[in-house]
């Protein structure tokens, strides 16, 4: 079973960081040195992917946690993933749990993925099965395929007590916009 939530949650780690809409450079740069977080994350995602600019994942880094910072959950996400593969960054499951928690708590349904597979696999965070589920629905209810394969493999680790508890907090959590979660 662990296995099974283990090469799922790989798959979707190894994405590139994702654009907010695609960018013009020259204009992603004027607005990127205005403190525009769109913009940052924009750029972050250029220099990571190499998109008309070399590719330089410290560049990708500098920008995406400037947005990060300022709350925009695709950068907060971004960076994420960038922890979670050690891209411009040393390699660290806590700080990836660190941004996707605040992109999810934003509802970004695929930090809200990432974060169950983290809890899933004991990925800086002690392994929770319960807490798995609750972030698998949460994204699940955003029509993410995987997440709802992935909380139903989840929910099989658990008791039936268990389940109905993380069933509640899941259903907290989701009622409050996110604000429930713990």
């Amino acid at each position: 079973m662990k296995k099974s939530l283990s090469v799922i949650a790989l798959l979707l780690l190894l994405c590139s960081p994702v654009f907010s809409q695609t960018p013009d450079l020259d204009e992603a740069r004027r607005l990127a040195a205005q403190g525009d977080a769109e913009a940052q994350t924009n750029l972050g995602v250029m220099y990571a992917n190499g998109e008309g600019v070399p590719q330089n994942d410290a560049e990708a880094v500098k920008w995406s946690r400037l947005a990060a910072a300022q709350g925009y959950a695709i950068a907060q996400y971004n960076l994420g993933v960038m922890y979670a593969n050690g891209a411009g960054v040393s390699q660290n499951y806590a700080e990836a749990v660190h941004w996707y928690r605040l992109a999810a708590e934003q509802g970004h349904a695929i930090a809200q993925y990432n974060l169950g597979v983290m809890y899933a696999n004991g990925r800086g965070v002690p392994q929770n099965y319960a807490r798995a589920y609750l972030w698998f629905s949460m994204a699940a209810a955003q029509g993410n395929e995987m997440a709802t394969e992935n909380r139903e493999k989840a929910s099989e680790e658990l008791t039936s007590e268990a389940l109905n508890s993380a069933q509640q907090l899941a259903t907290r959590c989701f009622d409050s916009g996110y604000t429930q979660c713990e």
